[in-house]
């Protein structure tokens, strides 16, 4: 059977750069099967041992889960498409309130009394980035009340390509504080609360528990599984997005009606198997779209109209322009909100830092050496390998002297080219990737000493050469 298999922005480093790949087989996993032989190094990226997939990856055929078919027993017909799919808040209106909501009102699924449970609604946003910048600003513009901002960091200058709530002049200021004055300048109407702090299993409830509807734009898994956890146990739903590169996905867990985020991923991926967008990049637009479909779930969930995307995964691709809505299912497995469920409170932050690998020590110790101790070995003539993992339009950026570029796709296939006798240095842009590098040719039995350059080409920029960019 010829298959089609749409490869995942995080997984395209393993395929060449390819986002479809071309695929035979009968099922759904005599198919992924010919994927990883055709690109061994996505094998483990995807497969637990040879008869289950990793518990953070989903396979759709069409808009249906295969895990809720027959697994990878899935029966394909010839032309099938599979689609890898990991874990990459009343009162009555003032005129003036009138005169401003007029385009709502003259809705019929608003209308007056819509507008009213929006001006009475009290909404949670996790993060000011970007994904909350635009789930911030059309809310506090359609009218919300009550929004409150959670987040601890403060704006760059890096930020300002997508995170439109933040201007040049907010530079250095707390991304609450800059993010308020700007809310406030849309609507004088609504009311915002800031926290200026890291959202925590220590605050997760208190914070979440004055809320009705809970919107997250973070970045990171432990705070998902805080959010998504915490939401269960108050009742709350939880309105998911996060992107990467040119992907997004939007849903609306919600344990009470629907599954949770834990059925979708039961466990999230190793730490540094999905970078980061600092590390692999986001069109700038993208957070934007993705940010007001949450918008929108938001206020389809407070003015109980629409079909919310409970049960729903939607997943967007801004390079191709295409939507997907696939199917979820509650899982009865679930640890959270199965039928036996094991978690019965919202855990400590040292659980969800152990459940997301945070605390994870390697098998073998990943060696690292400075950019200040590289310039000091190489200034002193040490014979020293260097590879460069980097992607070549991350390179066109900034090169690194001296440095042999091969992709972690091919970094264990091309060991030979490396001289176990000599000491190998390997960099990306921020220490992170290199790290899964080593890792892998030290599962391939390399038997010479790997060093992982801290803080990456970056770090190289910072600390040896300051004429080189940073990104």
């Amino acid at each position: 059977m010829a298959i089609t298999i749409l490869i995942p922005t995080a997984l395209r480093s393993f395929t060449e750069r390819n986002s479809e790949v071309a695929a035979q087989g009968a099922t759904a996993g005599a198919a992924l099967q010919d994927l990883a032989n055709t690109y061994p190094a996505i094998k483990k990226h995807l497969f637990l041992d040879e008869e289950n997939l990793r518990d953070f990856v989903n396979v759709f055929l069409g808009s249906d889960n295969i895990k809720n078919l027959q697994g990878l027993g899935t029966p394909l017909k010839d032309g099938d498409v599979l689609m890898i799919v990991p874990a990459i808040a009343g009162g009555n209106l003032t005129n003036e309130e009138i005169a401003r909501y007029s385009r709502h009102l003259l809705l019929p699924e608003i209308g007056i009394e819509g507008q009213k449970k929006l001006k009475a609604a009290k909404v949670l946003i996790i993060g000011t980035g970007g994904l909350g910048s635009p789930l911030a600003l059309y809310l506090a513009a359609a009218g919300v009340g009550t929004i409150g901002l959670v987040d601890f960091d403060f704006v760059d200058e890096s930020n300002l390509q997508r995170q439109i709530i933040h201007g040049v002049k907010d530079v250095g200021r707390p991304k609450v504080a800059s993010a308020k004055d700007r809310l406030k300048s849309i609507n004088q109407h609504i009311n915002v609360v800031t926290y200026n702090e890291q959202l925590s299993s220590e605050n997760a409830l208190d914070i979440i528990k004055e809320f009705d509807i809970v919107a997250d734009g973070t970045d990171n898994y432990q705070t998902r599984y805080i959010v998504n956890d915490a939401c269960k146990f108050l009742g709350k739903p939880n309105v998911y997005g996060s992107v990467f590169q040119f992907e997004g996905q939007v849903s609306v867990f919600y344990a009470g009606k629907g599954p949770c985020y834990r059925c979708l991923y039961p466990s999230p991926p190793p730490p540094g198997l999905v970078p980061s967008c600092a590390e692999g990049g986001v069109l700038g637009v993208l957070p934007g779209i993705v940010g007001t479909l949450q918008a929108s779930e938001v206020i389809k969930l407070i003015v109980g109209g629409g079909k919310p995307l409970i049960g729903k995964l939607l997943t967007f691709d801004a390079w191709n322009m295409r939507f997907n809505e696939l199917n979820l299912e509650k899982s009865h497995n679930c640890p959270l909100c199965g039928d036996n469920p094991t978690i019965t409170q919202v855990g400590s932050d040292e659980y969800y830092c152990e459940f997301c690998g945070m605390n994870n020590k390697q098998e073998k110790p990943v060696f690292g050496i400075t950019p200040t101790e590289l310039k000091e070995r190489l200034d002193s003539g040490d014979k020293i390998t260097i590879i460069d993992i980097r992607e070549p339009h991350e390179r066109a950026i900034v090169k690194f002297p001296g440095a042999t570029a091969i992709p972690p796709g091919q970094l264990v296939r091309r060991i030979d080219e490396l001289n176990p006798k000599i000491d190998t240095v390997i960099i990306c842009k921020e220490g992170k990737k290199s790290v899964l590098s080593i890792e892998d040719l030290q599962e391939a039995g390399y038997s010479g000493k790997l060093l992982n350059l801290l803080d990456g080409i970056n770090g190289w920029a910072r600390e040896v050469d300051n004429t080189l960019p940073t990104y």
